[in-house]
């Protein structure tokens, strides 16, 4: 219907008109007299604010160091981006989408500014839904001059408090600058966030978040009241998001990633201000040269602000913030959001992207790279006190998911120090037929890293070589016997529970675990020492679930992998062993336990080569590299018949034999005995050899018998056990060549 307001001429749809906001005079509802028309966080059509109605406070956010260092820490190459010149970032007609435009009004959301009948919409006027004004139109023009000093050069882009300019700083060196402006210039509220954007961001300095210099207000000449305009730092380049689409395609991971564990530590300084970005996002990072910056601060907020408007983007924003608030986990799931848009193609939903993210299932980059998948689960879970309780724990977790990426698409080793496991211990499984032993295991997996922060941590560092019987002893002796004070102390009963593991105790390492739930509710290491408890208590299953969930939490970690993969061999759940030794082989060449235990699994399934192929790249300086030497050999080797031989293959375990430094007489006979046995075999099967020698003999018969004949007869010398001298010494007369009397 048309509008009956004299001199109108709008068209009344849903209640109001869409020229002068006004509802029919009869048949049409009020407008809400205290409807506020908040502006959206950016004027696409994913974006929308957020109400809130409650909060509640974010515990446990523990700051862990970062490894990172320059965009892509080295491992990751990332394309440079030129700043390239300002003036070309100016927009021809700036005009914003019609699927772009929303209501500002929080508790409206609709479409508006749409066209119909064959008619533009309009860019500026009432919604039909709820009466609130809008406006999509600019008001600077080039050559205004805002607050005496700026001068307008045009528009660059939108945002969600408004337009934003480029100018030149006429006052300071003629230096490019940035005016954002409100989209809705009349809406109080807008002009107070931006006033409040100023006084709380005035004194962030970090270097990879933009700068905020000033904030003005400028008289246009259509407007009744001043507009404000927040005037920050011109930053250059290329956001995230047009990175991405410049791919058409998502990025590949190892970059995506690269460029979260950059920007992070912006985010993280932030928390440490007690501040909340809330709306990040591809759109909201750019890069210029190898720099990444945070360029729109126009949600930051205070953590503690129970009455300020929230503005986010729906596909990115936690679904809990308008209850809680902004938060630690708020921030944390909008990063994890980020990240998924970033690896891969999230469905949408009108505009907006779907809440539930796919899975390994259909999409081949997570199903590649388990540890990026795991990341964005944990990030984003729905629980906010499931996810990372910091940017600064999810920026180590990533370190390590990156170094996992590039050595799955390098094949090079990529290894780290970890800021939550020691190194391993020692070595379990180190052979071919090795039947695991979970004490064993115990004992050679790394161990969490104690906190130096704890009361304890100087009591336990003078007690590195005490036997873990008398620990308990010991430590109480080195507080003061029985004046001591009671021990505030997370880390001392701690390991107190690993030493009753280590003594083969898992029924006390259980009651100490349960004395300390009330303590630390929910903390992994619980979960790490319940999984050993049940190693030792043969329930081999529950432990592979214990070390699966730490696997959940830390999915940048090696260590929980190695355990998962020993537990799953144990198990007999060879294929996930596999997996999992092989991802912590293929990243880091010090978890020796993870080569022997993958060659193990390759030589399961018949993969011979692959198997040595592991064993091969022990380092030689390894004190365990003549035992995978050895090892390879055996598997080369043992179990073949001599049809399913051929030359090349004896050839390579000959040489590998040769190469052997090994001071015990009895491992080298056995060696080369394993070498000549498989030849002489293979020679009786009617094969010729092409090669003369092997391992510097004769390739004939009688020759190999001759060596054979010493291999017996020195493993008979080096035996203490009478009657296996004698059935050496027999097979040595049995193998040697027949002569002519």
């Amino acid at each position: 219907m048309t509008c009956a307001e004299p001199g109108c001429g709008g068209t009344v749809v849903g209640g109001y008109c869409d020229v002068c906001g006004t509802a029919p005079a009869t048949g049409a509802q009020e407008p809400p007299s205290t409807a506020r028309a908040e502006p959206p966080s950016t004027a696409r059509a994913e974006s929308s604010p957020s109400a809130r109605s409650a909060r509640t406070a974010r515990s446990g956010s523990v700051k862990a160091a970062s490894t990172r260092g320059r965009l892509g820490a080295g491992i990751v190459a990332i394309p440079r981006v030129p700043k390239g010149d300002p003036a070309a970032a100016i927009m021809a007609n700036p005009q914003v989408p019609e699927g772009s435009r929303f209501c500002g009004n929080p508790e409206c959301g609709k479409p508006v500014g749409r066209g119909r009948d064959g008619q533009p919409g309009l860019t500026q006027g009432f919604c039909t839904q709820c009466g609130t004004r809008y406006s999509f139109v600019p008001k600077l023009s080039r050559g205004d001059l805002v607050g005496g000093q700026y001068e307008v050069q045009g528009c660059i882009a939108h945002g969600g408090l408004g337009w934003i300019y480029l100018a030149i700083d006429r006052n300071v060196h003629n230096r490019w600058v940035v005016l954002k402006g409100l989209l809705n210039s009349g809406d109080a509220d807008a002009m107070a966030a931006a006033a409040a954007e100023v006084l709380a961001l005035a004194e962030v300095e970090h270097p990879n978040i933009v700068r905020i210099y000033n904030f003005v207000s400028h008289q246009d000449a259509s407007a009744t009241e001043p507009v404000g305009y927040i005037v920050m730092e011109y930053v250059g380049g290329t956001s995230l998001k047009q990175i991405r689409k410049a791919l058409n395609a998502p990025l590949p991971p190892g970059q995506a990633v690269a460029y979260i564990i950059e920007i992070a530590p912006a985010l993280d300084y932030l928390h440490m201000q007690g501040l909340a970005y809330c709306d990040f996002k591809p759109d909201n990072v750019m890069q210029t040269d190898e720099q990444l910056k945070l360029i729109d601060l126009g949600a930051v907020i205070s953590m503690d602000d129970l009455d300020s408007a929230l503005y986010g983007t729906v596909g990115y924003q936690a679904p809990e913030i308008s209850k809680t608030g902004p938060t630690v986990a708020s921030d944390v799931y909008t990063v994890g959001r980020t990240l998924a848009v970033l690896v891969m193609d999230v469905p949408q939903e009108q505009g907006h992207f779907v809440e539930q993210l796919p899975g390994p299932e259909t999409v081949p980059v997570l199903a590649k790279h388990e540890s990026l998948y795991r990341a964005i689960k944990r990030a984003t879970d729905p629980d906010p006190e499931q996810r990372f309780s910091s940017i600064g724990e999810m920026t180590d977790q990533l370190t390590g998911v990156m170094h996992e990426i590039v050595a799955t698409e390098t094949n090079d080793e990529q290894p780290r120090s970890s800021n939550y496991f020691s190194p391993q211990r020692a070595v379990f499984g180190a052979g071919r037929d090795v039947k695991l032993q979970p004490d064993q295991v115990i004992a050679a997996l790394s161990v969490p890293a104690v906190d130096p922060t704890d009361s304890g941590a100087a009591v336990l560092a003078t007690t590195s070589g005490t036997p873990p019987a008398q620990l308990e002893y010991t430590l109480r002796m080195a507080r003061g016997g029985a004046k001591a004070t009671k021990s505030t102390s997370v880390e001392i009963p701690l390991r107190l529970v690993r030493a009753a593991l280590e003594i083969g105790a898992p029924e006390l390492a259980r009651a100490r675990i349960g004395e300390l739930q009330p303590l630390i509710p929910g903390d992994w290491r619980l979960t790490w020492y319940s999984g050993q408890c049940a190693l030792l208590e043969g329930d081999i299953a529950k432990a592979a679930v214990d070390f699966g969930k730490v696997l959940a939490l830390l999915p940048g970690e090696l260590t929980p992998k190695l355990a998962f993969a020993a537990a799953s061999e144990m198990q007999g759940a060879g294929d996930y062993a596999a997996r999992y030794y092989e991802i912590v082989w293929r990243t880091d060449h010090s978890y020796l336990s993870a080569a022997f235990g993958l060659a193990r699994q390759r030589a399961r399934t018949g993969d011979r080569a692959g198997a040595v192929a592991a064993l091969d790249q022990v380092p030689t300086a390894s004190a365990h590299f003549s035992i995978a030497a050895a090892t390879a050999i055996e598997i080369l080797l043992d179990g073949r018949e001599p049809k399913d031989l051929d030359e090349q293959t004896l050839l390579d375990a000959g040489k590998r034999a040769a190469a052997l430094t090994l001071e015990s007489t009895e491992k080298r006979a056995t060696m080369r005995l394993r070498v000549f046995s498989a030849a002489l075999g293979w020679l009786q099967e009617g094969n010729t050899p092409r090669t003369p020698r092997l391992l510097s003999t004769d390739f004939e018969g009688p020759d190999i018998r001759i060596e054979m004949e010493k291999c017996y007869r020195e493993l008979a010398h080096a035996t203490s056990d009478t009657w296996d001298r004698i059935a050496l010494v027999e097979k040595a007369n049995a193998i040697r060549p027949r002569t002519r009397v």
